[in-house]
Formats: C-alpha cells, structure tokens, sequence
C-alpha cells in the first residue's frame, strides 16, 4: 500500500502546534527530525496515529519521527512545502534542540558527539583482538609467529592511542583546530612518559615552579611523567580547554600576528593546564568511576538492576554515557563488562518486540513491530522501543525484566567483549563466550518474549482496527431457489443507504450494502464464477441452484484501476462457500477518496421465488 507522501505530511505538522512551534527541521535515513520550542504543543498520540509513521520520540532535545527508509526523504520535502519550515541540516536540528536542553543532557550529548563518531575504530580493533586471541588458543605455536606480532600490534594501536582519538573526536565537536587538539591528544601519550598502564612501577615529576606550591596532597607546579593512555575524561576536558582558548585568542590576536600567536600560545597553555591540573585530578575521579562500574557489573545483582534500567536510559538518551565506560575499560586493558549488559537489555526488547508483531491483530501495529523487532536483534532498539514497546508499556516492562535476568546471567558467567559499539547478533564478533552470549541472549529475549505473548493484550480499539478475517454466517437473501450468505463481515444495510444513485434504485435487481469492518470477499454459495472485472473490485457469481449475484466492493472504484484490490479467482472455476474471492485495502480506497461500502445484488432477483433480503 503506497503512502500518500502529503497527506502524511500534512498530518504531521497539523499536530505539532503550529509553524512557530518548530524550529529546524531536517532528517536522517528513517526519521524526521524536529526541534521543537515547546513539546507541551505537540500531540504524540496523534502523530503515533498518523498513517506513515512507525513511532515518535523525543531524544537529545529533538522530535524524532520514524517513517522508514525511502520514504522520510519524500515526506520530509512535502513537509517543507506544507510547513514553510526552512529545511536545515542534522546539525542545525541538534544545535537548535541542544539550547533547549537541561545543562546534564547537554553534557551526556557531548559526550556522545565525542564517542560516537571513533567506535569504528574501536570495533575493528576489537574485532582484531578476538580474531588474534582465537587463533592464538587454536594454535598454541602462533604466539611465536611474525604474524601474531603483526596482528597484535595493529589490534592494540586504537587503544594504545586511545587519548588522540578521542582528541580529535573532541576538537571537532568544541570547534578547534583538529591538528592542534591532535597535538595534545599525542602529548598525553608521548614516549618521553612513563606508559600509564606500568604506573605501578613508578615514575619521575617535574617541578616547573621551584618545590611547587602544597595544596593539600596536590602540589601546584609539579608534573608527573605519566602518560594517559586507557583514559578518555581528562582528554576531552582538556580540548574543551584547549578550543575555549583558542577562540579566545582568535578574537584579541591581531590578524597579522595570529597565525603564529595563537597555535603556539594554545598548546603551551593547553599543556600546562593539562598536566598540572586537569590531568592529575580527572584522571583519578575517572579511575574511581570505572573501578565503580567495574564492581557494580561484575556483581550479579547490580548487573541485574542494570540490565533492567538500561533501557529507560535509552528512552532518557543517557545511554551514550556507556561509551565512557566501554572505553575506559578497554583501554585499561581488560575486557569490556559492560556490553553483555546492554546485549541483554536490547535483545530483550526484540524479544517483547516481536511477541507484539506475532500476536497483535491491529495491521498497523504488526507491519511496525516485525521489522522493528529484527532492528532490535542487530542492537538497534528505537524503533522498537519507541514505536511498539514504550507506547504499549507492558512490553516495554517485561523487556526490562528479560534483560535484567539475561545480564544476571552474562555477570554470573563472567561475559565480556574485545570491543564495544555492537550488540545483540552482531555482538558474537566481539564477545569471549560464544556459547555464554547465545545462553544469555536466549533467557533475555525468550523471557521477555514468553512474558509479552502470554500477558499482554491488545486493547479493544486496536483489535476493533484489526482486519476480521472469519467467514460470515448471516444470510444476506433468502430466496425460493436457495440462501445468499453475507459474503464479507460487516454491516447489512438497506439499499436506499448506498451512496449510488444506480445501486440505491436496484436498477439490477434486489440489493443491499454492506459496511465492512473485513477486507475479504467470500463465496456466499457453492457454485461457479461467472465473471472477474479486470480491475478485480468485482465479481459476478451464479450458485448450482441458478441464484446470480454480482458482489461489487465500493462505490466508484473502478477508478482505482485495481490498486488495493487482489483476486483469487478466475472466470469459469467452480466455487465452495466460505472460499475467498477477493480482498481489497479499505484504507486504499478511502485515500482515493471513495466509499468502501460493499454492494451484493441478485441480478436475477426477479426471476427468482420467494426474495428476502436481510435488509
């Protein structure tokens, strides 16, 4: 069923609270994206409703609405043309979303801005870890091989200079000079320093100032000669530093002496601070925070309680915070704890997910649960959480519950992955269980599953949207020669009620209409077809006892041309009642603007004894 690309547009902006309510628009491969002045104007439920969109959510200050792959970029320019709406970037919209944003949100989406954009090579560093370790358990005699020194080089690269990366990531989002926050980032792990992971073993201090000046246990002016390789706070604090600086200087260095000025004054000072101040402290409260974590995920209890809240962080757009974690564990060396949680929670989602797609009887429900819940079992879970889950709540419940058993068991089993980035299936490239992953991702998404299927229930205005298909009972004519059976469910209405001049006279004979809450036809008798209009919106039948009816779906809609309509019979086959004939989209033919009412009529009424109609 094709969507109508305007009308789809339409409806949305009507629900958005007029054009002062929006201000930037743009969109990504699936969804619409809104900054929204004030979200209290927006009514969700209606957009939920519109016929085009998948889901609606608010995250990182913007309206996302999910229409799908293909088709957000043509409702997307129907929705400038209604809306008058200036079309913007993805950045526009984020910039425009993050001023209305709460201070803490706005540093969680820094975060992310930061992180996001280097996971590629974090994942591929993984992925070449595990390949190395692999190798290395199958045969013992690689460790001695060129190529394992080779391979082990480059896996470990990304996360022996995990702080330029990072650096880089970071200069992009605070607006600096990338090569000179790639300078600071090589800085902090520049050879002339002690490795940070060998700090244990001990390491010189430079005193810039005499003895320093005490501050406690700290001592201003002294510099350790430590790297900050594994750690990732310190060096995005330290390019914020670094651009706010650099901006700084931009604005009160002469222009003829800038170019000079400003790059060296900005790393020397970046220097300075970063090593006497921001570094020192930063890194020690990172420490505290990731050897925290550490405990709280292999602790199986607060493994549980966190698979259990790590989707509410993702409805709270909190959980790219996990990044920080994921790398600073990975770059401390050991194996990132953290995944199988978020693995857990996300394949439990596709598990709640897809129970609604197989149960639901509501068409538009299940043709958005389906694939939502395949995109959850990759590890992509908006459009499963947002579009299906949270809007029914229970799902979204019993997910939690999944995935706080699944991560119970990933900590009991002492899961762990090379890498982070990746969940659900695609998590098997990174993981160092494969065995304990499939146990894990089989208790959460089975548990959340069985939970969904066997207690939730649609409600009765989504089940009273969802297409009947059992067969009809009722008879439609009784005549001398045999009954008519009311050939698809619905409402028997008289024939001065159809919308037709022609079929409201019985110009061919006795007729009723009938207003379908189905969208099958069904033989009303055994006998034969007689005829097929070659725009299948109608049918003309003859029983074995001689009774005709021609059953026509819809009033004017030869016009469509077939669109909407489908048969499953042809001209000359023998007939049993209740086999279906045809089926036809009501939402098709209502967009085209026409009236779905069903006509059935005896042409031969008048031939035959007896003609009662039903109505």
């Amino acid at each position: 069923m094709a969507l109508d690309y305007r009308k789809c547009a339409e409806e949305i902006f009507s629900h958005l609270g007029g054009k002062e309510n929006v201000a930037s628009a743009a969109h990504c491969a699936t969804r619409l994206r809104l900054a929204i002045v004030d979200n209290n104007k927006v009514d969700v439920k209606a957009l939920e409703n519109t016929d085009g969109v998948q889901g609606v959510f608010s995250n990182a200050g913007q309206l996302q609405i999910i229409i799908g792959t293909g088709t957000v970029n043509k409702v997307y320019d129907e929705f400038i043309d209604v809306s008058g709406v200036s079309a913007g970037s993805k950045d526009d919209v984020k910039a425009a979303a993050a001023a209305n944003m709460p201070w803490w949100k706005r540093i969680v989406k820094t975060l992310g801005d930061v992180f996001v954009p280097i996971l590629p090579a974090i994942v591929a560093a993984g992925l070449m870890m595990g390949l190395v370790e692999a190798l290395g358990n199958a045969i013992p005699t690689f460790h001695d091989t060129a190529w394992f020194g080779f391979l082990d080089m480059a896996a470990n690269t990304a996360f022996a200079f995990l702080p330029v990366l990072v650096a880089i990531s970071a200069t992009r989002v605070f607006g600096g000079n990338e090569f000179l926050g790639a300078v600071i980032g090589l800085m902090m792990v520049h050879p002339a320093l002690v490795n940070g992971w060998n700090a244990a073993a001990g390491y010189d201090k430079w005193y810039l100032f005499g003895e320093g000046i005490k501050i406690g246990n700290y001592t201003l002016g002294q510099i350790n000669q430590l790297g900050y390789q594994g750690h990732v706070i310190p060096v995005v604090i330290a390019i914020w530093l670094m651009c706010k600086i650099e901006k700084w200087l931009h604005e009160h260095v002469p222009e003829m002496i800038d170019l000079f000025v400003t790059p060296l004054c900005t790393v020397l000072a970046t220097a300075l601070l970063t090593f006497m101040i921001v570094g020192p402290i930063f890194s020690g409260l990172e420490t505290m925070v990731l050897n925290g974590a550490t405990k709280l995920v292999a602790n199986p209890l607060g493994a549980c309680a966190m698979g259990a809240i790590y989707p509410v962080t993702v409805v709270m757009g909190l959980h790219h915070m996990y990044n920080t974690i994921e790398l600073g564990m990975l770059g401390a060396g050991a194996l990132n704890t953290w995944m199988p949680i978020a693995s857990a929670a996300n394949f439990a989602q596709f598990g709640a997910c897809l129970a609604v797609g197989l149960k639901a009887r509501n068409r538009k429900t299940k043709a958005i649960a389906i694939p939502s819940s395949l995109s959850a079992s990759l590890g992509i879970t908006e459009p499963a959480i947002f579009g299906v889950n949270l809007r029914l709540m229970k799902p979204f419940i019993f997910a939690a519950a999944g995935g706080a058993v699944g991560a119970l068991f990933g900590a009991i089993t002492k899961l762990g992955a090379h890498a982070n980035g990746v969940t659900g299936i695609p998590g098997y490239l990174i993981i160092n269980n494969y065995l304990g992953y499939t146990i894990m991702l089989a208790i959460a998404g089975g548990i959340a599953f069985a939970l969904t299927f066997v207690l939730w229930k649609e409600d009765a205005e989504a089940a009273a949207a969802a297409p009947v298909t059992t067969v009809p009972e009722a008879d439609a004519f009784t005549t001398g020669k045999g009954t008519v059976t009311q050939p698809v469910s619905g409402k028997i209405i008289p024939a001065s009620e159809i919308a037709d001049p022609m079929f409201a006279a019985e110009t061919m004979g006795p007729s009723i209409g009938i207003v379908p809450d189905g969208e099958i036809v069904y033989a009303p008798f055994d006998g034969e077809v007689m005829m097929v209009f070659p725009t299948k919106h109608a049918v003309g039948l003859a029983s074995k006892d001689g009774v005709e009816v021609l059953i026509h779906v819809g009033i004017d809609t030869v016009q469509m041309d077939g669109k909407g309509f489908e048969s499953f019979v042809e001209q000359g086959q023998k007939i049993t009642k209740g086999d279906k004939l045809l089926t036809f989209d009501r939402d098709e033919i209502k967009k085209a603007g026409y009236s779905d009412t069903v006509i059935v009529v005896l042409t031969n009424g008048n031939d035959l004894p007896n003609v009662k109609k039903a109505a």
